[in-house]
């Protein structure tokens, strides 16, 4: 069983990632919720019968998880500023290669609701309306119904966004 399991995580290692991505954006605590997540899943192996396809049984794991770490999280201490000598050293983030509009559009979706996020963040992995449905536990119509109030979302926080 154990054996499975982890052949299971690592098939399915980028859809975890993109949650820990997604919901956190300091790497440290994008680690952290990855192991939580993983452990989640451990804790719910046992209990997976199979009526879902694995891939919505993990989403929905995942993103239950990652909603919750961020309600704890957000009891966490502020962190403090950087001294002048430490603000040298470039952000990971400024590191990747990524298009001003990319940029834009993870800014507006970190503005999101965690629920509107989860949503967000399948919409743009293409799945399908029936997919994100059964991951969520909402209706078909109700998740075009939350998208299309979320486009509109995104489009008022870009337009309050610095060019």
């Amino acid at each position: 069983m154990e054996k499975d399991f982890i052949a299971l995580v690592n098939q399915n290692r980028g859809l975890l990632y993109k949650v820990c991505h997604v919901y956190e954006r300091e790497r440290e605590y994008q680690q952290d919720l990855f192991q939580e997540i993983v452990l989640q899943l451990w804790r719910a192996y046992p209990t997976f019968r199979g009526e879902a396809r694995v891939t919505t049984w993990m989403y929905r794991i995942a993103l239950n998880t990652a909603i919750s770490y961020v309600r704890q999280i957000l009891r966490r201490p502020a962190l403090q500023a950087l001294t002048s000598d430490e603000a040298l050293v470039p952000a990971w983030e400024s590191l990747e290669d990524e298009s001003d509009s990319v940029a834009m559009l993870k800014e507006a979706i970190q503005r999101l609701t965690n629920i509107e996020k989860a949503l967000m963040m399948l919409y743009l992995e293409e799945k399908s309306y029936r997919e994100i449905a059964d991951i969520l536990g909402i209706t078909t119509s109700n998740v075009g119904v939350k998208l299309n109030r979320i486009k509109s979302k995104l489009e008022q926080i870009i337009k309050t966004l610095p060019s």
